[in-house]
C-alpha cells in the first residue's frame, strides 16, 4: 500500500500557516544579481529571487554541509547525482509530450539571437513554469499552462533558434515545422489535456481518460475490472489493439534473467550513482542502497518491500535519501508511483520536538478519540528527524514538501516502523521569502491577527510534527480487512489519509500532555490551540486562490482541508461565515466545540480507513471536500491578486562541486547557491 504519501504537507501544508495571513517578514533590502554564487551561510541571504506569474522562485540553503565529514560529503554527492539522473522519468510520467516540449522551449532560450523580444519573454515565462512544475501542468492544481503568444510567433522563434545552432529532433523523419505543428494543441489550447489528474471529471466520464498523465494508454476504469496487476506501483498500463491489457514495467533489467523495461536508460544511470554511493555509506545504509539497486533491476514488488524494510532499519545514518517510485497523487486511481529523488542530512539543532513526540508515540496512540479496537497496542519503530535537504527532483521538487513520512506500505509500517522528517531549510525558506501583506487579509479581527503573529511558528512546528510522527504512524486495521485499505478506498484514499493525519495533529495541538513534555507552557496552551484552529479554518478559504478554473478541488491536501472545515461547519457550532466590507471570512467562534468536532470526525475517518469503507469515504469528500462555490473562489482570487503575492513556491536547489585529485578521485565536495532558476535548469538539461 502507500499510506501517508510523502506527505505533501507540501508547500501546501506550509501555506496552512503562511498563506492564510501568517507570513514571516521578508528580509528587507535584498537585491538579486543573476548568476552570482551566494555564500554558504550569510546574514543577508537572498531568498525570494523572482516571481513568475503566481509562483515565487526561492533559493534553498543547506546549513551545515560544510561541517560534514568528507566521506559524508562524497556520499551526498553521489546520491545527488542519482537524484538528477532520474529527473526525466517523472517529467515523462506526468505528461507524455513534456520531453518533446522541453527541447523546443529551451532551444529558444539558449539560442535567442534574432528572436522577437516579446516572443522571447513569453517563451521564458512559459519555460520557467514548465521547469517549476515538471511539465506544463501546475504542480498544485494540475491545470495546464499554455503559451500566450501566437503559434506563428512561436514557430518563427523555434526556427530562428535552429538556424542559430540549436539541435532539434522530433519523430523519425519529422521536420521542426511538423514537430511544432503536431504539438500546437498541447502548447496553445487549454482544453486539450487540461488536467493532469482528474478524479472528479463529471457524470459518465472516466477518471483515467480525463487525466492527462502518462501512466495509462487507452485504458479505462472498466478495463481494469477483474484485472490483477503484478506491478501496481511501478508500471504503465497499456491496452493493445487486440484489447489486451499489458504492464510495461519500470526497471533497468538484470543480466539475461530480467528484461529491461520502460525508463531503463535513466534507471541504469540512477543505479550507477547509487552503487558509487555505497562505498561511503554506513553499513545499514549500504545494505538499504544495495536493496534499492536490486529492486531497480528486477522491478519486483517484493524486492521493493525488502528495500523498505532495510531503509526503515537504518535510523542512525546522518545522511539519507528517498529515491524511487513512491507517491501516487498523480494517478487518479492512487496506484502508480511517481518517481522522485531527495538527498538530505540531519539537522540536530531542530530535532528536539520531533524526538520528544516520537518517544511518546504510545501515549498519543492510547489517547486517540477513535474506537479502542483501532488503536495500536504497541507502536513500533518510529524514527523522527529534522533535516536539511540538499536536492529534491521529480515529484518532490522544485515544489517541495515540508514534511515526509514513509514508507507507505501498511504492513511494513505496522511490523517494522516508519521514518518521519521535518525539512528545516524548506520551512525556513518559505518563512523568509514571504511578504507580510497577506498576514491580515483573511483574519477577521485584530485579535486573530495578533494570535497569528505570536503563535504561527509554534503551531506550524507542532502541527507538522504531530501530523508526520504521530498521525501517519497511528491506528490499525480491522482484522476483517484482508487487503490494503488503499486498494478498496481507491481514489479517495490519499485525501482520507491526509485528513486523518491532520485531524490527529489538530486533536493534540493544545493538549496538556504537550505541557508535561516541555513543548509548550500551560499559560500558552489555550492560545496556541485557538491559533491553530483559526489558521486551519482560514486556509480552507484562502486556498481557493490556487484553483482559478472549474468548481472542484483535485489536489488531495486541498480536498482534505476543505472537507475537515466544511464538515465542522455543518456538524458543529464552532465556525461562522461572516462578511465585512464585501469580504468573506471563516471565523472560529468556539474552540471547545471545534476540538470536539475534530474528535468525532477523526473517529469516523479512522473507522473508514480501518474497515476499508469506500462508500463512506466517497460520501465524506463528495459532500464536504470536492465542490466549492465559484463566486466565493472568484472573490478570494481577486483579494489575493490585489495583494500581488505568489500562490505557491518553486525552489532553486543548492549545487555541489566535486574536487578531484590528479587520478580523478573525489577529495572534497563544496556547496554553492546559483540564485538563478534558469541557469540551474539549463545546466541540468546539459546546456
Amino acid at each position: 500500500m502507500r499510506i501517508p504519501r510523502i506527505l505533501m504537507v507540501v508547500a501546501v501544508l506550509c501555506s496552512l500557516w503562511i498563506l492564510s495571513g501568517c507570513d514571516a517578514q521578508l528580509r528587507a533590502g535584498f537585491s538579486v544579481k543573476r548568476g552570482d554564487e551566494a555564500p554558504a551561510e550569510s546574514g543577508s541571504r537572498q531568498y525570494l529571487l523572482e516571481k513568475v506569474d503566481d509562483v515565487a522562485v526561492v533559493q534553498l540553503y543547506a546549513d551545515g554541509f560544510e561541517r560534514l565529514a568528507v566521506n559524508e560529503k562524497i556520499l551526498i554527492y553521489h546520491l545527488y547525482q542519482a537524484a538528477l539522473a532520474g529527473r526525466d522519468i517523472f517529467i515523462d510520467q506526468k505528461y507524455k509530450y513534456s520531453l518533446e516540449i522541453r527541447p523546443l522551449i529551451e532551444a529558444v532560450l539558449t539560442h535567442p539571437e534574432g528572436i522577437d523580444p516579446e516572443t522571447l519573454a513569453e517563451v521564458r515565462r512559459y519555460t520557467k513554469l514548465f521547469w517549476i512544475n515538471n511539465g506544463p501542468h501546475n504542480a498544485i492544481t494540475g491545470r495546464k499552462n499554455v503559451l500566450n503568444c501566437s503559434f506563428e510567433a512561436f514557430l518563427v522563434a523555434v526556427q530562428t533558434s535552429e538556424r542559430a545552432g540549436a539541435t532539434l529532433s522530433g519523430q523519425p523523419g519529422e521536420s521542426t515545422t511538423a514537430l511544432v505543428e503536431r504539438l500546437r494543441p498541447v502548447l496553445f489550447d487549454p482544453a486539450v489535456d487540461a488536467q493532469v489528474t482528474n478524479k472528479s471529471p463529471g457524470a459518465g466520464k472516466d477518471i483515467l481518460v480525463a487525466s492527462a498523465n502518462n501512466l495509462y494508454e487507452n485504458v479505462t476504469m472498466q478495463d481494469l475490472v477483474g484485472f490483477q496487476e503484478k506491478y501496481p506501483l511501478n508500471s504503465k498500463l497499456v491496452k493493445d489493439e487486440d484489447g489486451q491489457l499489458r504492464e510495461i514495467v519500470w526497471r533497468a533489467g538484470f543480466d539475461s534473467v530480467v528484461p529491461a523495461g520502460m525508463y531503463a536508460s535513466q534507471i541504469k544511470q540512477v543505479v550507477s550513482h547509487l552503487e558509487a554511493a555505497i562505498d561511503y555509506a554506513t553499513p545499514r545504509m549500504a545494505r538499504a542502497l544495495g536493496a534499492l539497486v536490486h529492486y531497480y533491476r528486477t522491478g519486483n514488488p517484493q524486492d521493493f518491500r525488502a528495500y523498505n524494510i532495510a531503509w526503515v532499519a537504518d535510523t542512525e545514518s546522518p545522511v539519507d535519501t528517498i529515491n524511487g517510485f513512491i507517491e501516487v497523487y498523480v494517478d487518479a486511481r492512487g496506484q502508480k508511483g511517481a518517481w522522485e529523488g531527495l538527498v538530505y542530512f540531519n539537522d540536530p539543532a531542530k530535532m528536539e520536538m520531533m524526538e520528544v513526540i516520537a518517544e511518546n508515540a504510545q501515549w498519543f496512540e492510547d489517547h486517540m478519540p477513535y474506537a479502542p479496537e483501532f488503536r495500536k497496542a504497541e507502536v513500533k519503530g518510529i524514527s523522527a528527524k529534522a533535516i536539511q535537504v540538499i536536492i529534491e527532483t521529480g515529484d518532490s521538487g522544485p515544489v517541495s514538501p515540508i514534511g515526509i513520512n514513509l514508507p507507505n506500505a501498511q504492513d511494513v509500517r505496522s511490523d517494522y516502523g516508519s521514518k518521519s522528517v521535518s525539512i528545516s531549510n524548506v520551512i525556513e525558506a518559505y518563512d523568509q521569502s514571504r511578504s507580510p501583506e497577506t498576514r491580515r487579509e483573511f483574519c477577521y479581527t485584530e485579535e486573530a491577527l495578533a494570535r497569528v503573529d505570536r503563535w504561527k511558528t509554534t503551531t506550524l512546528d507542532l502541527h507538522v510534527n504531530l501530523h508526520e510522527v504521530v498521525g501517519h504512524a497511528s491506528g490499525k486495521l480491522s482484522p476483517e480487512l484482508k487487503v490494503d485499505p488503499e486498494d478498496v478506498i481507491k481514489e479517495f484514499y490519499s485525501a482520507l489519509e491526509e485528513a486523518r493525519a491532520d485531524l490527529v495533529a489538530l486533536w493534540f495541538v493544545g493538549d496538556a500532555r504537550l505541557v508535561d513534555l516541555g513543548l509548550i507552557q500551560e499559560s500558552d496552551r489555550s492560545a496556541i490551540e485557538l491559533a491553530a484552529y483559526e489558521i486551519y479554518t482560514r486556509n480552507a478559504l484562502a486556498q481557493l486562490r490556487r484553483v482559478r478554473e472549474g468548481t472542484t478541488l483535485e489536489e488531495d491536501h486541498m480536498r482534505n482541508r476543505q472537507m475537515i472545515v466544511h464538515w465542522l461547519m455543518e456538524n458543529s457550532e464552532s465556525i461562522e461565515i461572516r462578511k465585512q466590507a464585501d469580504k468573506t471570512y471563516y471565523v472560529v467562534t468556539d474552540a471547545a466545540q471545534w476540538k470536539a468536532g475534530v474528535g468525532r470526525l477523526l473517529a469516523e475517518v479512522q473507522r473508514i480507513k480501518s474497515e476499508g469503507d469506500y462508500d463512506a469515504a466517497k460520501k465524506l469528500f463528495t459532500d464536504h471536500g470536492i465542490h466549492f462555490d465559484p463566486d466565493l473562489r472568484d472573490e478570494v482570487v481577486a483579494r489575493w491578486d490585489a495583494l500581488k503575492q505568489p500562490s505557491y513556491t518553486g525552489f532553486v536547489m543548492p549545487e555541489l562541486t566535486a574536487h578531484r585529485d590528479a587520478a580523478g578521485e573525489i577529495r572534497d565536495v563544496t556547496v554553492g547557491y546559483p540564485l538563478d532558476l534558469e541557469r540551474q535548469m539549463l545546466r541540468w538539461s546539459g546546456h
